[in-house]
């Protein structure tokens, strides 16, 4: 296998499709080179339900044990569930799965003990190089005693430890569908679940890592048909559908229309504030709706802006002593979770908001979901750089606009803004539109779109 190996070592973990891309041998010497980069005398492992996951994961293992550390292997888990049993047991953890990504990919997500990230800047450039430099010259020495390799159930702990953080003892019954996506939710909401005061509706709970039924990205429209479908069908509350490590939610109302990731940010932030006696620091991401920092302010709290991406929020969360972060991506992460980020957590606080009041998921969240948003929009350019100079170009010198470079581009006026950003990985600029009306969000939406595409 090739030495270079920045086809797959991404900015916030290691992504690519087996056996192209990586396989066992170099997941062996991942797991050498994560252990030796960590420092780790013992470390937590856990895996997907991906046909390739389960041998990617016991190679690391091997890896690791022979420089003499001692593997404490999970099995089937949830991402989530990964940074829990790395939070519980203080140990480094790596979780083996490529997310929403189609079958023939994997991956590796890691993380120090506490769940604290490894990225690009916190050990991942470094467990390339050494990764790079054993797979030409070698894997390293092993130990002179060789480290053990355990197994351990760590699902019922994880499920009390987030049922002791939301309270749905009190919750009216409500009627929930879950579409799993044949992802890791359908290992963790049967156990996250029982016993609660819900009526569950379960769909493609099967773990099938070749995801017969649909992708497990339920950011994509396409993907969350069938579970808008299914809600209306059962009148149920609400929908629930979780990418394919479950890190992630989406949630519709009980209508099927899909709930905005920054409504949710919105609603889990206050009752998180609400908690810590309406004081703390919310980090929320600067493609999130204004209507976060909105709601932040109005219930006591501090609303701080952040570049996109997982490394950028859990470092800013550790630098303010955040209680609470959110992003448009659907991920969500609390202190109370090790700064990291859970699906579940802010899919049973969105039960326990709805449970605890009469009316349906809509109106409740109505309060949250302020303005009309884009989304994310994809544009292929072939010079991102000078289409973002177009774009500049065209709005810098108007009256009562502001621009600013925290995370691409960012213009505001008084009545609506609008974010482009490079994608890392792709030819791509990314748009994201908000205003205070559905007209003129279309307006400013499609008028920068034209330069894009121009």
């Amino acid at each position: 296998m090739a030495a270079d190996l920045s086809t797959i070592v991404k900015a916030y973990d290691v992504r690519g499709v087996v056996p192209d891309q990586w396989d066992e041998p170099l997941a062996e010497l991942f797991g050498a080179a994560f252990v030796r980069v960590t420092d780790a005398d013992a470390i937590v492992i856990g895996h997907d339900m991906r046909p390739s996951s389960p041998g990617l994961s016991r190679a690391f293992a091997r890896g690791a044990a022979a420089l003499g550390v001692h593997v404490t292997e999970i099995g089937l888990c949830s991402t989530d569930q990964l940074y829990y049993a790395s939070g519980a047991f203080n140990l480094p953890g790596a979780m083996f799965t490529a997310s929403h990504n189609p079958a023939q990919y994997n991956g590796i997500k890691m993380c120090r003990a506490g769940a604290a990230p490894v990225g690009q800047d916190t050990g991942l450039a470094e467990i390339r190089e050494l990764a790079e430099a054993w797979s030409e010259s070698g894997a390293p020495e092993p130990a002179a005693t060789p480290g053990t390799i355990t197994s351990r159930d760590t699902l019922e702990d994880y499920s009390a430890h987030l049922l002791g953080l939301v309270d749905l003892t009190s919750s009216r019954p409500l009627k929930v569908v879950v579409d799993a996506g044949n992802g890791m939710g359908g290992h963790t909401v049967p156990t996250v679940f029982a016993g609660l005061p819900l009526d569950l509706v379960p769909m493609y709970f099967e773990l099938d890592g070749t995801f017969p039924n649909h992708e497990a990205n339920p950011l994509d429209p396409a993907n969350i048909v069938d579970l808008q479908k299914r809600v209306r069908e059962e009148g149920a509350d609400l929908g629930i559908a979780f990418d394919g490590d479950a890190d992630r939610c989406f949630v519709v109302d009980e209508q099927g229309n899909p709930v905005s990731p920054s409504a949710v940010t919105a609603l889990v932030a206050s009752r998180e504030l609400a908690k810590h006696g309406g004081k703390g620091v919310v980090i929320h991401n600067l493609i999130t709706s204004w209507s976060v920092p909105e709601v932040v302010k109005e219930n006591g709290g501090t609303p701080v802006r952040t570049r996109v991406g997982h490394s950028f929020i859990k470092a800013e969360m550790a630098r303010t002593g955040a209680i609470f972060g959110g992003e448009h991506s659907a991920h969500y992460y609390f202190a109370d979770f090790w700064n990291a980020d859970t699906g579940m957590l802010a899919a049973l606080h969105v039960l326990a908001a709805l449970g605890g009041q009469d009316g349906p998921l809509s109106g409740l969240v109505a309060q949250y979901d302020r303005y009309a948003g884009s989304g994310e929009i994809n544009s292929t350019v072939a010079d991102q750089s000078d289409r973002l100079t177009a774009v500049r170009t065209a709005y810098e010198n108007q009256q009562g606009i502001t621009l600013d470079d925290l995370d691409g581009l960012t213009i505001t006026s008084p009545d609506w803004w609008f974010n482009v950003r490079p994608s890392n990985t792709e030819p791509l600029l990314r748009l994201n539109a908000e205003a205070r009306d559905e007209t003129t969000m279309t307006k400013v939406r499609d008028e920068v779109l034209a330069i894009i595409r121009a």
